[in-house]
């Protein structure tokens, strides 16, 4: 705790700069899901390769996201809202691919279409189940240990959060569900190791009753900092290998993973902790 300072310049540098990227580069780039667009599954009777997928649809959009599904032949592909309807789309889709792959070695399974207004609720649907998460552990963190750790924690999370946001916003990867889900993923996994960390501050108020705050927040930190380290370590090389060796889709959702468990650690430590040391003085942390 006595480098919190320096801390605190880091955390608000990174903050701004994440802030920063929506008035310099604009807001996320919204995948089909949250902007509308048309979703295609198609199975192939041979093995087919994704980059070999994207280019014979590439007359279709030049955004084409496309997921391989696991232990079959069969594809999704997500693309901008087109301009011809369901029907037309198929049989354009279909055209290409027999003009790409041979005709008869591929099969459009299904031809969805989202428009604006369901990508629009699913948009409001994800923002309000972040905001209802970060709530419900608000209400846990004050329950379990004190309302000042909670506030401590739920700012942790927030921070969190932002510097993902930030992260896709300035490389201007995709945003969809799928991240969505990694970053409640992320809740989850930060709030765990903050847990931790309160879990043995609360211990050693009761042993410590005359210890200084800042002291108790040392020895907690300390005591727990090779169980957060590891875990953080063992959770990044799983990261790793999607990141590697996935497909454009599953690296993505690992860039969120790897972005939000070294930030989700770095918080747990640096960020949380400081935090909560700091509203004791308007919100003194219950001792005993």
């Amino acid at each position: 705790m006595g480098n919190r300072y320096y801390a605190y310049a880091f955390t608000a540098i990174m903050l701004a700069l994440s802030l920063a990227s929506i008035p310099i580069k604009g807001h996320v780039r919204l995948g089909v899901d949250f902007s509308g667009g048309a979703m295609i599954q198609v199975k192939f009777n041979k093995t087919v390769d994704i980059d070999h997928i994207r280019k014979g649809l590439e007359p279709l959009s030049e955004n084409l996201a496309v997921q391989k599904l696991v232990g079959s032949e069969e594809f999704i592909i997500r693309m901008e809202m087109p301009e011809e309807g369901a029907d037309k789309l198929s049989q354009r889709a279909q055209e290409l691919l027999d003009k790409e792959f041979g005709k008869g070695n591929s099969e459009i399974r299904s031809v969805e279409i989202v428009g604006p207004k369901v990508g629009k609720d699913l948009q409001t649907s994800a923002i309000w189940a972040t905001i209802i998460a970060l709530g419900m552990l608000l209400v846990y963190m004050a329950f379990r240990f004190t309302f000042t750790m909670g506030l401590g924690a739920v700012f942790c999370l927030v921070h969190d959060i932002i510097i993902v946001y930030g992260f896709f916003v300035w490389t201007g990867k995709e945003f969809n569900l799928t991240i969505v889900a990694a970053m409640l993923t992320i809740i989850g996994y930060d709030l765990n190791d903050t847990i931790v960390v309160c879990d043995r501050v609360r211990e050693n108020l009761k042993i410590m009753k005359k210890a200084p705050l800042i002291d108790i927040f040392n020895i907690s930190i300390n005591q727990t900092l090779s169980r957060t380290l590891l875990t953080s370590f063992g959770t990044l090389i799983s990261v790793l290998a999607f990141l590697l060796l996935g497909t454009s889709v599953l690296q993505d959702f690992a860039w969120a993973l790897l972005i939000g468990i070294i930030f989700g650690t770095y918080s747990s430590i640096f960020v949380a902790s400081p935090v909560v040391l700091e509203l004791d003085r308007v919100l003194p942390v219950k001792r005993g």
